[in-house]
Order: structure tokens, then sequence, then C-alpha cells
């Protein structure tokens, strides 16, 4: 499933002290797979934290979580990977996101990489564009 692996990642982050004042557990994308799943942000915390690789987390989500159809998750990834914002003001979320991406790296906004999904976006700040 998209974003689940990087959802366990950014949990074990935050309790290292790598990422901080960022709520990985109750907005975009993060909240969006846990309400899929039926999960309760906290309990998969306290499981990541328990330990384990990430097929035993993922076998510990089917186990606890809603089981979902391959049509789902298929349906999922699919609106992970290739979302872009909808409305005025997701674009204006969006465009905002971008300029602080610039901002970090000192240069401007017009000199990044093209992106216009949600995910790229992501991929830009994490350093992956």
């Amino acid at each position: 499933m998209a974003h689940l692996g990087r959802l366990f990642d950014k949990i074990r982050m935050r309790h290292k002290g790598l990422i901080q004042d960022y709520n990985y557990l109750t907005a975009g994308f993060d909240k969006y797979l846990l309400d899929m799943l039926g999960l309760k942000g906290e309990h998969l915390e306290r499981r990541v934290l328990q330990g384990g690789t990430d097929d035993e987390l993922l076998s510990w989500v089917q186990a606890n979580g809603k089981t979902l159809s391959e049509a789902e998750i298929r349906m999922w990834n699919i609106k992970v990977l290739t979302g872009e914002p909808k409305d005025d003001a997701a674009r204006e979320r969006f465009k905002g996101r971008l300029a602080e991406i610039a901002a970090k790296r000192g240069v401007p906004v017009e000199s990044l990489p093209r992106v216009t999904t949600w995910a790229e976006a992501i991929d830009l700040d994490e350093g992956r564009l």
C-alpha cells in the first residue's frame, strides 16, 4: 500500500527526535490511510514502537485493521500517487508547500522541478526530486 511504509518510518523518526512538531497521525495521507484501514493512530504508533520489520508491521495492520480488497488497495495507491489539488483552497496550500520547500533550499519557487501531485511534492521536499 502506497504510503504505509512511509508512515511506519515517520513514527520511528518522530520518536527518535528526527522530525519535530509534525502531526503525523492526524493530517494528510496519514489520517486518510488510518481511516481507510480503520486503525487508531495511537494503536499503530504503539505497535511500530515495539519494533519489527515493515513486513511484520504489515501483518499486524492486516490482522488489526479493516480487510481491504485488491481493488480498494489499487484505488488507494492510484489516489495517493496521482492526487492533485482539487479546489482553490487545496491549490493555495499546494503553492504554499512549494514556497516552503523553495525557502528551505534557498531558491525561488520557479527553479524547483515542476510537480503537480501531492506525492511529488513530498518527494521534492524529502530530496528525491
